[in-house]
């Protein structure tokens, strides 16, 4: 990691800081000095904290992507031995890898490393596969095998991992004029979910991500679209929508021009319904120079300032995993930025083994988003796909974390939710460890229900100190199944009974820019209980 040394103490909010005052060495570049960032108004005037930020010493930092094919390249991989540089290269066959060079020289202590949570976050571990998955694919690179053999065995252990867990593509695909439109998802009723094509891949890939069919070249287990006037149309026609979600990837890979694109149409539609627009991103963590010095910064934030300006709020979804990743100047400057366009920035991430599953890491990432301005929103649970048995943590620790963190900050700090899984009925909460009529139960509620009327249920499930997920749990006193299980059933054959009919009229097409993908018919689940 980067060292810095600082003279005098200068809040990075209020005053980025002067040049004299830093100096950054880097392995590679042992006398090059760091570009600083240094606030400038928006338009003149006075100076305002952190209001327009210009580059005043070099020159802007440039993007370096690494990946597969040139992370040796990196000077501190070089620290790794043969046998952990080789496992990278395995686990890399399967689950998508990038990395850049600011994390590499800003966030990762390469001292600390393998065990670092940044190198972690980033880097694939040999763990990340199951025993068998690695040593199939090990087998075939140690034999020098064709790059056909390789994604095919590839492609068959990701059929393994559950690709999108939670319905996405059964249940969650939504339909305009009886066309699946399979760049969105729409399964709570307020909020619909668009995936940008140009925005399904993102500045660094996180080893976790339960989003990582969109970056492994499976088309036909992707979601994107690259036609606004559907997203448009389908809000017109859906009253009961007030918030669009722009995810994927992370929709702010693509310059400003491409992301205005998707966003100016929904502005000059005046959509009564639409109060809210999001957009889920891990920028201001992997690359803040976006907001700070890319050549289209500015364009972006002026973008931004469109949206607020309209009257609709803008939240930025950022995502944070580690303290770390909200120490460095330049993420602490992206986010005064962003913060003065009148744009909210909430601020959610997973649980995760090896990352972050200590309550140290989630009391001190609270703390730092409200000293910055950023709202605590959510902590997650790990997701039932990838390499979640590597990852994960059981649901009564992941209480306990949450509970030991929450209740040693302010109240201000306080607006987070969690443990929460975003399972197929809806985004269910751990209330905690209780015992009722004698019997020790895990306490639950749903946060957000497919059917609307589940919201803010409490409901209970025995107590099972290893349980990772929803599915893992049985309900308690002797019940069969939780209180959604039958109408969730219901929903299910009345979607896959509709879906069979518009096969039938010829009309099962996907609307997703013209790629002709189609979605096959997969198998509904009946029901979660594992009894």
């Amino acid at each position: 990691m980067a060292k810095q040394w600082q003279r005098e103490f200068h809040d990075p909010v209020s005053d980025v800081a002067d040049p004299s005052k830093y100096v950054d060495l880097k392995g590679n570049e042992p006398q090059s000095p760091r570009v600083i960032l240094r606030p400038r108004p928006m338009g003149g005037g006075p100076a305002s904290p952190a209001s327009h930020i210009q580059a005043v010493s070099g020159t802007a930092p440039k993007y370096r992507a690494y990946s597969l094919n040139n992370f040796s390249e990196i000077p501190q991989v070089q620290r790794l031995s043969d046998e952990q540089q080789f496992a990278i290269k395995v686990v890399a066959q399967v689950l998508p890898f990038k990395t850049n060079n600011y994390v590499v020289d800003e966030l990762i202590d390469w001292d600390s490393v393998p065990d670092d949570p940044m190198f972690v976050l980033n880097f694939p571990q040999r763990e990340m596969l199951l025993p068998h998955h690695f040593e199939a694919i090990a087998a075939l690179l140690r034999r020098g095998a064709d790059r056909q053999e390789i994604d095919a065995a590839a492609n068959r252990v990701r059929l393994e991992l559950n690709p999108h867990p939670a319905g996405q593509i059964d249940h969650n695909v939504p339909t305009l004029d009886e066309v699946r439109l399979t760049g969105m998802q729409h399964k709570y009723r307020e909020t619909v979910l668009f995936f940008p094509s140009n925005g399904q891949t993102c500045h660094a890939y996180c080893t976790f991500c339960f989003r990582w069919p969109q970056f492994v070249g499976m088309d036909e287990i992707k979601f994107a679209m690259r036609e606004s006037e559907l997203l448009v149309e389908y809000i017109r026609r859906h009253d009961e929508v007030s918030d669009v979600l722009f995810t994927g990837g992370d929709p702010m890979i693509m310059r400003s021009g491409s992301l205005a694109e998707y966003i100016e149409p929904l502005l000059e539609a005046r959509l009564p319904n639409l109060r809210a627009i999001r957009i889920g991103t891990k920028a201001i963590s992997y690359w803040p120079y976006r907001f700070l010095t890319d050549e289209d910064a500015g364009e972006t934030l002026e973008l931004f300032k469109k949206v607020t300006g309209s009257g609709i709020h803008l939240a930025i979804m950022a995502h944070f995993d580690h303290p770390r990743e909200l120490a460095t100047d330049a993420a602490k400057a992206a986010i005064a930025r962003i913060r003065e366009t009148g744009a909210q920035i909430r601020a959610q991430s997973p649980l995760m083994r090896n990352i972050n599953d200590t309550p140290h890491a989630w009391r001190e990432m609270w703390r730092q988003q409200v000293k910055l301005g950023c709202i605590p929103y959510y902590m997650f649970v790990a997701r039932d796909t990838g390499a979640q048995h590597y990852f994960s943590v059981p649901l009564v620790r992941a209480w306990e974390i949450f509970r030991d963190a929450y209740k040693s900050v302010s109240g201000i700090c306080r607006t987070v939710l969690g443990p929460s899984m975003s399972a197929d009925p809806g985004k269910v909460q751990v209330l905690g460890v209780t015992t009722v009529a004698g019997e020790k139960v895990i306490a639950l509620r749903m946060l957000q229900g497919r059917n609307p009327d589940w919201a803010m249920r409490p409901f209970f499930a025995e107590y099972d100190e290893d349980a990772a997920w929803l599915t893992d749990l049985r309900p308690a006193f002797g019940e069969e199944r939780f209180f959604f299980e039958e109408e969730l059933e219901q929903m299910y054959r009345e979607d896959g009974a509709r879906r069979r009919g518009q096969r039938q009229n010829g009309r099962n097409g996907s609307r997703n820019g013209g790629d002709g993908a189609r979605n096959g018919g997969k198998p509904f689940p009946v029901g979660l209980s594992q009894a």
